[in-house]
C-alpha cells in the first residue's frame, strides 16, 4: 500500500479524486486480492497508469491500483510478430523493448506517455487511412474481472469478448497483461510544410487515400495549415533523421518554450493571440528528414492542454473543418492552440471510434488556464452534428443514451460488461455517464 494523503490529479489538471486506499501491485495474483477486497469492504477499483487521460475516466474515491510495478516484457514470439507486455508498461519504454527484437507498432500517435493499457483502452490512434487504431492491434489479454477471477481473452480462449477486452474503457476489469500484433521495424519520411488551408481540404479525401499517413494543424485566425506526410520505408532504406541539434530547436525550444510563453501571453491579453499565431505561420517552414518509425510519430509536448477529439465519417472532414474556422470568427473566439486533423481506418471493435467506418479525427485543444470552455463546447456540437463519435480518453459532454444512438455495438459491449463486472467494481462517475448504469 501506498500513501494516500495526496489527491490524483490528471496531466492536464483537468480531473482530480482522492483514492480511499492506492495499491501498487507486482503481480496478476495482487490484483485479483484487490478486486477481492473491494467486493468485500463496498469500494469500487480502479487502475492508473501515466493520468494523460483528459477526462474522468481514471478518477476513483475506491481503490486506486497504482500499475507502475508492473512493467517490461512478458514474452515474445518473434516469428509471429507478438510480444505479452505488462499493463503498466509505458509507449516510450517500447523501443527498448522492440527494437532488440526487430520489431515496432505499426502505428502510433504522437504522444508517448501514456501506458500501453492506458492507450489502447480509451482508443489511441495516429493517423493513417490504412491504419487503424493501436488497440486493434490487442490479439490478447489477461485481466481480473469483477469477480476477481483471472481470465485469458484471445483466439483461444474467451475470443467472443476480445472485440469488448481490447478497447474496454476500464470498465470490464483490470487488464495485468497485453499481447500486441507488431511488425518489423520501419523507417519513415517525413516531409512538413505550410500549405493553404482551402486547399489542404478540398484535395483532402485523395490526400488520405494516396499516402501511408498524413495529418495537419491549422491555427486559427491564419490561411495556412501545416501538414505531415509520413511515407513507410524499410530499415535498410537508410536515416536521414534531424540533427541532435534541429531537434532541440524545433521540439524543445519552438514547440515547448516558445509556445508556451505564447500561451501564456495569450492568456493575459487575449487580444493579442491572433497576431501571435500569424507570427508562428510567416515562421513555418519546410523539412524533410527519415528516422525509425518512433522517433517521426512522437513530438514532445510540455504545454498543458484541455483537447476534445471526436471521430467523424471521412468525408465529413472537410466541411465540420470550415464550420470550426466560421464558428470561431462569428464568435470572436480567440483560439491559441491549432485544430488537428488526423485519420484512421474501420476497425470492429465494439467501442472504436472507427467502428465500421473509415474516420477523420478533429480535436480542438485550449491552453489548461483558459477558464473559458465555452469555444470548446460549440466545436463539439458542430462534430458532433457530423456524426461524430468522441474520444473516450478527451474531453466531451456526451451521455449513455446519445452514445448508444452513434454505437451500433454499444448494446453488445453492455452485455459483456453485464458478464464481466455485474456488481460494477470498475464504474466512476465517468463510465456511469458514458454507459450507464
Amino acid at each position: 500500500m501506498l500513501p494516500v494523503n495526496a489527491r490524483w490529479r490528471n496531466w492536464a489538471r483537468t480531473e482530480s479524486s482522492r483514492p480511499a486506499l492506492v495499491i501498487a501491485p507486482r503481480t496478476p495474483e495482487h490484483v485479483a486480492l484487490a478486486v477481492q477486497r473491494a467486493r468485500e469492504t463496498g469500494h469500487t477499483v480502479k487502475p492508473i497508469g501515466a493520468s494523460h487521460s483528459f477526462t474522468g475516466i481514471g478518477a476513483s474515491d475506491g481503490i486506486r491500483l497504482d500499475m507502475s510495478r508492473m512493467r517490461g516484457l512478458v514474452s515474445a514470439d518473434v516469428g509471429a510478430g507478438r510480444v505479452t507486455l505488462w499493463a503498466g508498461t509505458h509507449l516510450w519504454e517500447l523501443p527498448a523493448i522492440l527494437g532488440p527484437l526487430g520489431l515496432a507498432l505499426p502505428n502510433m500517435g504522437d504522444v508517448d506517455r501514456q501506458t500501453i493499457t492506458g492507450a489502447t483502452q480509451t482508443g489511441t490512434h495516429g493517423t493513417g487511412l490504412r491504419l487503424p487504431g493501436i488497440a486493434a492491434g490487442v490479439v490478447g489479454a489477461r485481466l481480473v474481472t469483477g469477480t476477481g477471477e483471472l481470465i485469458d481473452v484471445d483466439e483461444g480462449h474467451h475470443p467472443e469478448l476480445l472485440p469488448a477486452v481490447a478497447l474496454g474503457l476500464g470498465a470490464l476489469g483490470v487488464l495485468v497483461t497485453v499481447t500486441l500484433q507488431c511488425v518489423p521495424r520501419f523507417l519513415l519520411r517525413a516531409e512538413e510544410a505550410p500549405e493553404p488551408l482551402d486547399a489542404v481540404l478540398d484535395g483532402f479525401a485523395e490526400r488520405v487515400r494516396d499516402r501511408d499517413h498524413f495529418e495537419f494543424f491549422w491555427f486559427p485566425h491564419t490561411r495556412l495549415a501545416r501538414t505531415k506526410t509520413n511515407t513507410r520505408l524499410p530499415l535498410d532504406a537508410g536515416a536521414e533523421p534531424l540533427s541532435r541539434f534541429a531537434r532541440f530547436a524545433d521540439e524543445e525550444l519552438a514547440n515547448n518554450v516558445a509556445f508556451g510563453a505564447c500561451n501564456a501571453i495569450g492568456a493575459a491579453v487575449p487580444a493579442a493571440i491572433p497576431r501571435i499565431n500569424r507570427l508562428v505561420e510567416q515562421l513555418s517552414s519546410r523539412r524533410s528528414y527519415s528516422d525509425e518509425s518512433h522517433r517521426v510519430y512522437i513530438t514532445r509536448r510540455r504545454v498543458r492542454f484541455d483537447e476534445t477529439e471526436y471521430g467523424v465519417p471521412l468525408e465529413a472532414v472537410p466541411e465540420a473543418v470550415r464550420e470550426l474556422r466560421t464558428m470561431i470568427e462569428r464568435r470572436g473566439y480567440r483560439v491559441s492552440f491549432p485544430i488537428e486533423v488526423r485519420t484512421a481506418a474501420a476497425d470492429e471493435l465494439l467501442l472504436s471510434t472507427a467502428h465500421g467506418r473509415d474516420s477523420g479525427y478533429i480535436a480542438v485543444h485550449r491552453y489548461w488556464r483558459d477558464a473559458d470552455r465555452s469555444y470548446q463546447r460549440e466545436a463539439e456540437a458542430i462534430l458532433a452534428a457530423h456524426d461524430g463519435r468522441p474520444h473516450w480518453g478527451k474531453s466531451h459532454t456526451l451521455g449513455a443514451g446519445e452514445l448508444r444512438r452513434r454505437y451500433p455495438a454499444f448494446d453488445r459491449f453492455a452485455e459483456i460488461r453485464d458478464r464481466l463486472d455485474p456488481e460494477r467494481i470498475f464504474a466512476n462517475p465517468y463510465l456511469t455517464r458514458v454507459l450507464g448504469a
